[in-house]
C-alpha cells in the first residue's frame, strides 16, 4: 500500500490518573501525542489506554532519544526497524504490550518521512498479520514539518509540564490525605496557608492552586495575585466537597493541557435523573456519583463503565446515587470532567 501525505504535528497530551472507585489508584503522566491530519493518532486506535515515549516524567537524556530516534538520528530499538509509538503509562516494558510501527525515510530520496506497519506487539518481532492495525497507516510526512515539529521539542526552555498541585485549606487533615493520594498516582502536592514569600522559581513548578471551600475571598485574591505578579499561569480549582477521589479528578481535569479540540470527553452536564456527555471517539466511559449524607458519610456509586461510540449520550441515574448534594465523574483513559448534580 503507498502511503498518501498526512499532516504531522504534536499537542500536550495526559492519561488520567485517578482514585477510582474500588480504592484502586491510577497514575498521571502527561505526555507529548503525534497529530495526524488534526486528530491525536491515539484516537484512531481505538480505545487504547496506553502514551507516546515522549513522557514528560522520563529523564531528559531519554526523552532526547526518544525524540532522536523518530528523527532517524538513532538507531530503531526493536528489530525490522520497529520503533515505539505508544506504550505501558504504568511501566515501560514491551511484555505489556506496545504500539509500533516501521519509520523510515520515504522510498523516492525526497525528505519525507514514512510511518507504516502498525502492530500491537508484545515480543521482540512483530505478527502483521495477527497484530497489525490494518486499517491505521501508512502515513507520508513532508520532511520539514515532520523535523520542525519534533526538532522543537528538543530547543524548548520552558518544562514539558508542571506537575504540582498547591493545596490552601483549614481542614488540614483533609488536605493531608489529598496530597497523599496525588503523589500516590505521580502529582506532588504541598499544603501551606497561603502564598506569600514564595520565591517565582518555585511558583512556576505549580500547575494549579486547590482552595478549600472555607478559605476567605481575601486569601484567594491574595495567591491569585501572587501568581500574577510572577507571571505565573495556573489553573484554579474550588473543592465541591472534602471527597478525595472527586477533589483528585477536579485537579486532574484543572491539569488538563490538551487542547480542547482534541480531547475525547468535551461535556458533562447532570440532574438528578440523568448525565448527559458528548465523546468525540469511540471509548470506554465510566460515571461515578458521589454523595456525603447529613452524617458526611461519603457514598460511593459504579453508575456506568461501557465504551460509547462519537456523539452525545444520556444516561440515567438511579436516584439513591444523587440523594441530596451529589457530584458525577466522568473519566475515559485521557479526560475527566465533574459535575454537580442540578437541581
Amino acid at each position: 500500500m503507498s502511503a498518501e501525505y498526512a499532516t504531522f504535528g504534536l499537542a500536550p497530551a495526559m492519561r488520567a490518573g485517578g482514585v477510582l472507585a474500588n480504592g484502586d489508584y491510577q497514575v498521571h503522566r502527561d505526555f507529548v501525542d503525534f497529530i495526524v491530519n488534526g486528530r491525536p493518532l491515539l484516537f484512531q486506535l481505538s480505545d487504547l489506554d496506553a502514551v507516546s515515549p515522549l513522557a514528560s516524567d522520563i529523564p531528559p537524556a531519554i526523552f532526547t532519544a526518544h525524540v532522536r530516534r523518530l528523527l532517524l538520528e538513532a538507531q530503531a530499538p526493536l528489530e525490522e526497524g520497529r520503533y515505539v509509538i505508544y506504550g505501558c503509562p504504568e511501566c515501560e516494558g514491551l511484555e505489556c504490550g506496545a504500539v509500533t510501527a516501521v519509520i523510515e525515510k520515504s522510498a523516492d530520496g525526497s525528505d519525507d518521512f514514512v510511518w507504516r506497519d502498525f502492530a500491537w506487539q508484545t515480543t521482540e518481532r512483530a505478527d502483521l498479520e495477527l497484530n497489525g492495525y490494518h486499517g491505521i497507516g501508512p502515513f507520508r510526512f513532508h520532511g520539514d514539518e515532520y523535523r520542525a515539529a519534533l526538532g522543537q521539542l528538543l530547543v524548548e526552555d520552558e518544562p514539558q509540564t508542571r506537575r504540582r498541585v498547591l493545596l490552601i485549606g483549614a481542614r488540614v487533615a483533609i488536605l493531608a490525605k489529598l496530597a497523599a493520594a496525588l503523589r500516590t498516582i505521580g502529582i506532588g502536592a504541598e499544603i501551606a496557608a497561603d502564598a506569600t514569600g514564595v520565591a517565582p522559581d518555585e511558583l512556576r513548578t505549580y500547575g494549579a492552586v486547590a482552595f478549600g471551600p472555607t478559605v476567605p475571598d481575601a486569601t484567594r485574591q491574595s495567591v491569585r495575585a501572587v501568581f500574577d505578579g510572577a507571571d505565573v499561569p495556573v489553573a484554579y480549582v474550588d473543592g465541591l466537597a472534602p471527597i478525595i477521589p472527586l477533589l483528585v479528578a477536579q485537579i486532574e481535569y484543572a491539569l488538563d493541557r490538551s487542547p480542547q479540540e482534541q480531547r475525547r470527553l468535551t461535556r458533562l452536564d447532570a440532574d438528578p435523573r440523568a448525565a448527559e456527555l458528548e465523546v468525540t471517539s469511540t471509548c470506554r466511559v465510566q460515571l461515578t456519583a458521589y454523595r456525603m449524607d447529613r452524617l458526611s458519610r461519603t457514598h460511593v456509586h459504579e453508575v456506568f463503565d461501557e465504551v460509547l461510540e462519537p456523539g452525545h449520550h444520556r444516561v440515567p441515574l438511579a436516584p439513591k446515587a444523587t440523594k441530596g448534594s451529589a457530584f458525577v465523574v466522568a473519566r475515559t483513559s485521557t479526560h475527566v470532567l465533574v459535575t454537580p448534580t442540578s437541581r
